[in-house]
């Protein structure tokens, strides 16, 4: 295929993203084999994801934000100290109905910084990512301390690996797709970078879907063999999710509502997925499964909230 055809379906899946991705948790669902086939993708789409999200940091608008840092500032408190604090004081509270393994997954979740797709979710909405891209790159910098803490808080000897370990992979894999995509940018040149923008968003989903397959994999078997589980699990992912969202947002509704849903589909879309592969994808069948099925509300995000944005 020629190069600027290439070029060209890059450019229109990038267009199409939310679809496309919204889809990659269905696909996953409807055939198991193809779920399976994307397991051992798993860590290396979301290291491809790190890296897109990084090459695709605009170096002068992420200025902008960080010299005027106070709203920025909040963000990151609220969805690294705050939401931690309070959700995970909630969670435990409730763990003896949860069980040990649903437990384990929703504090993974919510010591997690944002997916490093969030900034492509506020592009997909119609909304400026800046603030988001800005969230992503100041929550990257502190969540090896933050979560590593908060790990140590509430599942202690539960983590496969000590929370200083945790730690330090964390630092490891977005140090390292950060540093890569640095070289990157120096190598080709900021004007390059920024005629590839829908490019990097098209590669961006194609990572996105096979993480998506990825994540699938064992859930199909799960829900038809415990169906009740399953729906369980997917209405607890969807009211965690809707409401990090609609929590997050209100309280920076005075930011303007660009911003404020910005920062609420940060705070909502956590990326377990590098919780689960810094801790070397060792985690409780359960916790897993939450992590899966949680990606449903997550990759719906910008098809749910697009209204609100365009009110």
């Amino acid at each position: 295929m020629p190069l600027a055809a290439v070029g060209d379906a890059l450019t229109w899946l990038g267009r199409q993203g939310a679809r496309a991705v919204a889809a990659s948790i269905f696909v996953g669902i409807a055939i198991p084999p193809l779920a399976s086939f994307a397991r051992p993708a798993f860590t290396v789409a979301l290291l491809v994801m790190l890296w897109l999200a990084f090459l695709r940091v605009e170096p002068h608008a992420i200025r902008v934000r960080f010299t005027r840092p106070a709203l920025l500032v909040a963000g990151v408190a609220w969805i690294l100290i705050a939401v931690p604090l309070l959700f995970g004081a909630a969670v435990m509270a409730l763990k003896p109905w949860l069980g040990e393994e649903v437990t384990f997954g929703l504090v993974l979740n919510i010591i997690a910084p944002p997916v490093f797709s969030t900034p492509v979710f506020v592009a997909l909405m119609g909304l400026e990512p800046a603030l988001a891209l800005a969230a992503v790159i100041a929550c990257a910098a502190v969540t090896p301390l933050t979560a590593s803490a908060f790990a140590a808080l509430f599942i202690g000897a539960a983590l496969p690996l000590t929370p200083l370990a945790l730690g330090v992979r964390l630092a490891a894999m977005l140090g390292g797709t950060a540093l890569a995509a640095t070289l990157v940018r120096r190598i080709a040149g900021r004007d390059w970078i920024a005629a590839q923008r829908e490019r990097i968003d098209g590669l961006q989903v194609i990572a996105l879907f096979v993480f998506g397959l990825a994540a699938m994999d064992g859930v199909t078997a799960h829900l038809v063999d415990r169906p009740l589980l399953g729906a369980g699990i997917v209405a607890l992912g969807f009211a965690m999710t809707v409401a990090l969202m609609l929590v997050t947002t209100l309280i920076f509704c005075r930011a303007g509502r660009p911003d404020a849903l910005a920062l609420g589909i940060a705070s909502a879309g956590r990326n377990m997925g590098l919780m689960i592969a810094a801790a070397g994808g060792a985690v409780p069948d359960l916790a897993w499964l939450y992590f899966a099925l949680a990606q449903i509300p997550i990759y719906l995000l910008p098809l749910m909230f697009k209204p609100l944005a365009r009110a």
